[in-house]
């Protein structure tokens, strides 16, 4: 099993969510066997972003990524400080307000869970097709 993890800068800027997507591109191109299709890996990559940019925005500016191929599946753990769950809630459509990315992550995961860890935070993972 292979696995990968890596720290995400301190603070919410769009060089560090690009620095989780290039991680999860690498950790995927090493991966032997390959990691499917090329629109499998897109889906990984959009995974890692949202998460990413979830955390990072909602659960105090650090936050870990965890990659971890299986025979069948690729997990993808972020890890933060928040205790505050993800939830659903009706996107803002008109005032740029989100809400498009947890429901998103559900649909193209076969299942995701959210953990509270014992120091205060939380760890949201998704399973994502091989």
């Amino acid at each position: 099993m292979d696995t990968m993890s890596v720290n995400v800068a301190t603070v919410l800027s769009t060089a560090c969510i690009a620095e989780a997507r290039q991680s999860a591109r690498e950790f995927l191109a090493g991966l032997a066997p390959p990691a499917g299709t090329a629109e499998t890996a897109d889906t990984v990559i959009l995974v890692v972003s949202e998460l990413v940019t979830n955390a990072l925005r909602h659960g105090g500016g650090i936050c870990r990524l965890d990659l971890t191929a299986h025979p069948d599946g690729i997990e993808v753990a972020v890890h933060d400080h928040s205790p505050q769950t993800p939830r659903m809630r009706a996107p803002g459509l008109n005032g740029g307000t989100g809400g498009f990315g947890w429901p998103m992550v559900n649909q193209l995961a076969r299942a995701t869970s959210v953990t509270r860890r014992t120091d205060g935070g939380k760890t949201v993972k998704a399973l994502l097709a091989r």
